[in-house]
């Protein structure tokens, strides 16, 4: 079966104009695609590029004010080096129980004030365990000038943190603690030749509508210019930012990776090629550890552990829903 090219553009073909790169930025133009391909490139970006962040907690000890779902939390949301990612496996393709070295990375925080000062806990107190897939995935995230990293929570004397991390490959589109963009500025036709939008104004949509840096690179309208009704925008302007797990050029690299991997399963299957070599969803799409349904415990496990039970749904005073002073108003359980 014969897949035509984007009308009117096969003959050129896509071309890429790089404008800025810096260490969490790139700045680039995208020429000669329709639409539609340059919005997937960009939602496949927020959320399908599968990076490492920390999924699960065991909580050893926490005498800190903050409970043990909040510093999990905190936690998730510290990036974590992702170069190579492709080396590390997902939980659900792996064959251990619920985590080893080939799916996962082992972080450790131990952190106790002894001092009258209040101390506070980094991102860097945060010590990546051997082995893992390969020596870079895991790291956390540090670009500050100090070398501190996010911080964590803070302590005061004789409180403590002891607190096993497990970070896992996943995707945004599941949680937002795998998001490896912060953001992905998107951009086209910046004159508003296509009348894709309606400016609402008082007295003059020129001046109370500035046009954005982007308009420097395209010629403005000529006044009485008739309207072509047939136009298509066919340059998109791009701005990603990194959080740091990902190289914006690594990011960008393999947001199409992932694009292409989807588009090949819509060709199987429109194809009738059934083989589809172990893909979840049959669409190339990216999921989370454990999936969102009937793929493990997604949604059962809490993402932490204490020690008096699996899951976070007991306390040092029994049951998820009771207290010192009796049951809550809530119910018997504090996760039902």
């Amino acid at each position: 079966m014969d897949y035509d090219a984007m009308d009117g553009l096969e003959d050129l073909g896509p071309r890429v104009t790089v404008r800025q790169a810096a260490r969490d930025r790139a700045d680039f133009t995208l020429q000669n695609v329709d639409l539609a391909f340059a919005n997937s490139i960009r939602r496949t970006m927020l959320g399908e590029v599968p990076t490492m962040a920390i999924d699960l907690v065991e909580v050893e000890a926490n005498t800190s004010a903050l409970a043990d779902e909040f510093i999990a939390h905190r936690l998730g949301l510290i990036p974590l080096n992702s170069k190579n990612v492709d080396d590390v496996e997902y939980t659900r393709e792996c064959e251990c129980d619920q985590y080893c070295e080939r799916c996962s990375v082992t972080l450790t925080l131990y952190a106790k004030c002894t001092g009258d000062d209040t101390m506070k806990v980094y991102a860097r107190d945060l010590v990546v365990a051997e082995p893992r897939p390969n020596e870079w995935v895991g790291q956390p995230v540090i670009t500050d000038a100090l070398g501190l990293g996010s911080v964590i929570c803070k302590l005061r004397k004789n409180q403590e943190l002891r607190m096993k991390c497990i970070a896992k490959k996943g995707v945004a589109k599941e949680h937002a603690k795998w998001a490896p963009t912060s953001a992905v500025g998107f951009e086209y036709d910046p004159w508003n030749k296509l009348k894709h939008l309606d400016y609402w104004y008082e007295e003059d949509p020129a001046k109370e509508w500035p046009k954005s840096k982007n308009a420097e690179w395209e010629e403005p309208p000529q006044d009485g210019e008739p309207f072509n009704y047939g136009a298509q925008p066919s340059k998109f302007y791009f701005d990603v930012e990194s959080v740091g797990n990902l190289e914006p050029d690594a990011l960008v690299h393999q947001g199409i990776k992932v694009l292409q991997t989807k588009l090949a399963a819509v060709i199987q299957d429109i194809s009738g090629d059934d083989n589809r070599n172990g893909d979840v969803d049959g669409f190339g799409g990216q999921r989370s550890p454990d999936g969102i349904n009937g793929g493990g415990d997604y949604g059962m496990d809490q993402g932490y552990t204490t020690p008096y039970g699996n899951g976070g749904g007991q306390s040092a005073w029994g049951g998820g829903g009771a207290t010192p002073y009796g049951a809550t108003p809530y119910g018997q359980s504090g996760w039902s």
